[in-house]
């Protein structure tokens, strides 16, 4: 790969962490007496605090984090709530704030390194409230929703950088269910978060029917509704799925008598339960897929999906990159990965990992750590900086996700 190896340790704790004393003063000639003498005087305290706020406004976050630690009074400004708010609101900010990826580094607990791609680094990194890898994630505006691949009843939502959490109460619907989809939107304007959990479980004695359900949580009355039921011929439900301005995106997977594989489901969320046709809703994939990955880039839906051979199209010859046109029914191609990127992950199966937010996707081959990027504004593909992690054994797996690193969003 392009890359060389670059990262830090450096452990990510609360922005209250412990600050050191204030830093030496230097030295300053007395125009009275004709001896040197030391006389302390603090750089940062000639600086009133709004403009030494907005002078740390222009810092990443990961060395908002650092800053944070020099002294009581950095300390005291980097947390304050209006420092975060408008830290994170500062359109003028020099530095832009892309998504982070996190890694998974193992199958048996969620342990990993978390990548910035503003100074290209990696770092040590502990989620909160995840127990294993293999649990579902979905991420919005710096909100990280986690549930269990067991019971699929516990439920977190949490700011992985402030490791502020919440669980929220059990989601309504069955209890055993044969694939869910997670997903979670924030509004930044009211403070508030919906989560939506799509249930699927076979029709007992009918592999081609399938019973689908939509399980929606408000944080703002803090209860759950199921607002859609239905039951599909020939469909079932999967484990990806996206909000966006209030509608419902999920992927619906062939159990056959179709020449594609996937489809695409847009359901209107709504607070009342009803049973409607969710087929009406039915959008055809841009082309046959080896698999899709859903993502919210900028509030316009993007599917990231292993382009499948003409002849066999469960395998995978390529990974291309469309955005839905206004009017849901159309889909633009935004760009096909390079053969050299391609090849470069080695052996890929026809399944891989992706996400993203604002601008930006990442890509990822579950049989390598390597990860590689797309800048959709720019239109242009890079490696990561290589990941401090390498493969110890042949069937070792690797997956990840992304968000957008908020100081100010809370559960």
């Amino acid at each position: 790969m392009e890359a060389e190896t670059s990262w830090t340790h450096y452990p990510y704790n609360y922005i209250t962490t412990t600050y050191i004393t204030e830093a030496e003063p230097y030295s300053e000639q007395s125009d009275d007496d004709e001896t040197t003498k030391d006389q302390t005087l603090s750089i940062d305290s000639l600086l009133p605090d709004d403009l030494l706020e907005r002078i740390l406004s222009f810092l990443p976050i990961a060395s908002i984090f650092r800053a944070g630690t020099v002294c009581r009074r950095w300390n005291e400004i980097v947390s304050s709530r209006r420092f975060l708010w408008n830290f994170s609101n500062n359109n003028n900010n020099s530095v832009s704030q892309k998504p982070w990826y996190f890694m998974f580094t193992s199958t048996d607990d969620p342990s990993g390194y978390l990548y910035d791609p503003v100074i290209k680094k990696w770092y040590t990194f502990d989620l909160p409230c995840i127990e294993t890898s293999n649990w579902f994630v979905a991420s919005s505006c710096g909100l990280v929703c986690f549930m269990d691949n067991d019971c699929r009843n516990k439920i977190y939502v949490s700011n992985p950088i402030t490791k502020q959490w919440r669980r929220l109460i059990e989601p309504p619907g069955h209890k055993s269910t044969d694939y869910t989809a997670l997903s979670t939107s924030m509004n930044r304007a009211k403070q508030s978060y919906s989560v939506s959990v799509v249930k699927s479980k076979q029709v007992p004695g009918d592999f081609f029917q399938w019973e689908l359900s939509i399980h929606l949580y408000s944080s703002e009355t803090m209860t759950w509704t199921t607002s859609l039921t239905d039951v599909l011929t020939g469909w079932r439900g999967g484990d990806e799925s996206v909000i966006i301005n209030n509608v419902l995106y999920f992927l619906i997977y062939s159990t056959g008598g179709s020449d594609h594989r996937h489809g695409l489901i847009a359901s209107t969320l709504s607070s009342s339960s009803s049973t409607s046709s969710l087929m009406r809703s039915f959008i055809t994939m841009p082309c046959s897929l080896t698999c899709g990955r859903l993502m919210n880039l900028k509030e316009r839906l993007v599917v990231v999906g292993g382009i499948g051979k003409q002849d066999r199209p469960d395998i995978i010859k390529g990974i291309g990159i469309w955005c839905l046109r206004e009017g849901g029914r159309e889909w633009q191609e935004m760009a096909r990965m390079p053969q050299r990127y391609f090849q470069g992950f080695g052996e890929l199966d026809d399944v891989f990992a992706s996400s993203g937010a604002d601008d930006m996707v990442y890509i990822q081959s579950y049989g390598s750590p390597a990860l590689l990027t797309f800048d959709m504004k720019l239109k242009c593909w890079k490696w990561s900086q290589k990941c401090p992690v390498s493969k110890k054994f042949p069937l070792q797996l690797f997956t990840g996700f992304s968000f957008e690193p908020r100081l100010e969003i809370a559960p």
